[in-house]
């Protein structure tokens, strides 16, 4: 992988974290407030673990396998 892209990988890495960690605060909001919104909250979470999963791609991309 040349540079250019590992930057364009590690930058898109860091804007989705940024997005995981902006929905944790939103969710743990919505958990506190008086009128739990279970709709919202399982909109939230759902995209939070599409969030999780497209991290998790990135990582697996920028770090290569391990030959045994």
């Amino acid at each position: 992988m040349d540079t250019e892209a590992e930057a364009e990988l590690r930058a898109r890495l860091a804007e989705l974290r940024q997005q995981h960690r902006d929905l944790d605060g939103m969710i743990a909001k919505l958990e506190q407030g008086s009128s739990r919104d279970q709709l919202q909250l399982t909109r939230l979470k759902k995209q939070k673990l599409l969030l999780k999963d497209q991290i998790q791609k990135i990582i697996d991309k920028l770090i290569p396998p391990i030959i045994a």
